[in-house]
């Protein structure tokens, strides 16, 4: 089997990412803003954090510089 690139993500992976995104929904929320919490929870998930909570809250917030 080949070495994946982090490019890509499983089915199981997909589905965490789906939940976390309908569940850290804000009312208002702009198509960009959409798009930053989007990138925000798939940058949190491959720095390690994979706790589906955790990536909820973490998706809401600016990610630090």
């Amino acid at each position: 089997m080949s070495n994946m690139s982090r490019n890509a993500f499983t089915p199981a992976e997909t589905a965490l990412f789906g939940r976390v995104f309908e569940s850290g929904r804000v009312n208002g929320e702009t198509e960009e803003q959409k798009e930053a919490r989007a990138s925000r929870i798939i940058a949190n998930y491959m720095a390690g954090i994979t706790d589906e909570a955790e990536l909820i809250e973490l998706s809401r917030k600016p990610l630090g510089r």
